[in-house]
């Protein structure tokens, strides 16, 4: 009988439950609710567990407290997708609940599991019900019930696992979408494989063996620090306040003017505070004013990373003088990438549908860049949560701009003005976005039915504004069936990419017969080279 939970235990529970994850990818992301090749859910959620193994390994010899806090860190920078991002939310919470504590018991896992439900939710915007959320929370409910009543772990996963999975199974009735496609919440799926792994962990003291497939993928690369250490001393601390409830603000204005990447924590009864800078006494100082320090870490980053610096002098060091605007997109496909260069993109991170970049990787984009304000455009509506989380933890002044299509940010490029203020260019891309009107034509993956259109595997799908608005058996059908849906009386434009698996003749073709249909509009046809989409198309 397992009353008590150390940090070993908790590392191998949470390894268990991420390969069981890994292992169940595929299957969460067959759970789409469209029929497209979409990929996002399994893959984004296990990427983002993935990310965290080698830190919780490290750490597992510190208490659950720290295995919590390197679990919500890591995921928070490795979260890709919306699922991802919610997932690295969850995990703050356990961070939360464990903060301090050595090993764990029911009482104290059940607080985890509402700490992580709350955090959730309130990472959310607009919450759903059936999604992962409702998952969360009906555990989290079950959890906070039984937990005066139940002492051994193994009684409480059941509980809590079966909680869950009648929770999951119940999506389909507070989301429509997910009754008429036949399937429940992927991302409750993915959490649910997790707490599975982490449940089979406790009934048999062994882990999910990761698939030799998924093995075979590598570790995740970490993150290199920026090669210009202007502050020397990374300094972490948790301070354990005099007052609870009581801000911190005063604390927080007196430190961050001491360095940069600042990420300042202020709960009810803590504070956690991460900063680089050449004054750690002085930070040290500033916490024992707000209450006693629990814990304290400072690092010397030039001392530890000298190799690299030097390395990196040796590539030569940016010294220029800041620039007003810049501006980093989500992209692939090299037609694509190469036109956004060309209106002035100055990043380009290679990711879209299938392959949604995590937070780090658009926070390592960011950082690269030395320049007064930077716009991002995600360019996919499961990029703009890992987007902002980017925005938050990066140093820089950070916009992002909710694009949910790559012309979409095309046409923010050439409406954007170098003279015009932040606050104008702003306004123009937000009627930019309002404005145009944007397709995809992409393959069915599995025989269903969206609304009242019946879809075979295999056959053209029409993607309007992110409705599927037909389905064909022949692609250019498809193609002037999207493009028929879009244009009205007040178009102007009609711009079409042409993916990689059209060739050229092909999209020469389809120029001619649109600029015969629609000749009262201009057309502009290009090679764009993406994948997963035949043709991307937008009308302004």
């Amino acid at each position: 009988m397992l009353r008590e939970i150390n940090s070993q235990v908790f590392v191998e529970m949470l390894i268990s439950g991420a390969n069981n994850l890994l292992n169940n990818r595929q299957k969460v992301d067959d759970m789409n609710v469209f029929p497209v090749p979409d990929g996002d859910t399994g893959t984004n959620m296990s990427m983002t567990m993935k990310s965290c193994v080698a830190g919780i390994r490290a750490n597992a010899e510190n208490g659950v407290g720290e295995v919590a806090k390197s679990v919500a860190n890591d995921t928070l920078r490795g979260a890709r997708g919306n699922s991802g991002v919610i997932l690295s939310q969850l995990m703050r919470g356990f961070k939360k609940a464990f903060d301090g504590a050595v090993t764990c018991d029911v009482k104290l896992f059940s607080k985890a599991f509402k700490y992580a439900a709350d955090s959730a939710y309130r990472a959310v915007m607009k919450p759903t019900e059936g999604t992962i959320l409702t998952v969360a929370r009906e555990m989290a409910k079950c959890a906070v019930a039984y937990a005066d009543e139940v002492e051994d772990f193994e009684q409480f996963f059941a509980l809590v696992t079966d909680a869950g999975n009648k929770a999951l199974s119940k999506t389909p009735e507070l989301l429509p979408k997910l009754k008429q496609a036949g399937v429940v919440d992927s991302g409750g799926q993915g959490l649910m494989y997790i707490i599975e792994g982490m449940y089979y962990f406790v009934l048999k003291n062994k882990i999910i063996a990761l698939n030799e497939d998924e093995e075979a993928s590598g570790e995740v690369t970490s993150v290199e620090i920026d090669e210009d250490i202007k502050f020397a001393y990374c300094t972490e601390c948790i301070v354990n306040k005099f007052e609870k409830g009581k801000s911190a603000f005063k604390f927080k204005a007196a430190i961050e003017i001491l360095g940069d990447s600042m990420v300042f924590v202020d709960d009810d009864d803590i504070v956690k505070v991460h900063i680089h800078t050449n004054e750690p006494n002085i930070v040290l100082g500033e916490a024992l004013k707000v209450g006693d320090l629990a814990s304290v870490k400072v690092e010397n980053m030039r001392l530890q990373h000298n190799d690299m610096i030097e390395a990196s002098k040796s590539k030569g060091k940016n010294d220029a003088p800041k620039t007003k605007y810049a501006f980093v997109s989500v992209a692939v496909g090299d037609g694509i990438v190469g036109l956004l260069h060309e209106l002035g993109v100055n990043a380009v991170i290679e990711g879209g549908q299938t392959m949604n970049p995590s937070t780090d990787d658009i926070l390592s984009a960011l950082e690269q860049i030395n320049s007064e304000n930077i716009f991002v455009f995600p360019n996919n509506k499961n990029v703009i949560m890992s987007a902002q989380q980017a925005a938050k933890l990066s140093n820089n002044n950070v916009i992002v701009v909710p694009t949910t299509s790559v012309t979409q940010s095309m046409s923010c490029m050439l409406a954007f003005d170098e003279e015009a203020s932040y606050d104008d260019n702003l306004s123009t891309f937000e009627e930019v976005i309002n404005s145009v009107k944007c397709a995809q034509i992409t393959n069915a993956v599995r025989d269903t039915q969206v609304d009242d259109i019946e879809i075979k595997e295999g056959e053209y799908l029409s993607i309007v504004d992110g409705k599927i608005v037909s389905s064909c058996t022949d692609v250019s059908d498809a193609l002037l069936f999207a493009i028929d849906a879009m244009v009205d009386d007040d178009s102007e434009t009609i711009t079409v990419f042409y993916g990689d698996c059209i060739s050229e003749d092909d999209g020469e073709k389809i120029a001619d017969i649109l600029e015969e249909k629609y000749s009262d509009c201009d057309i502009i046809v290009n090679n764009g080279a993406q994948p997963v989409y035949h043709y991307l198309i937008s009308v302004e």
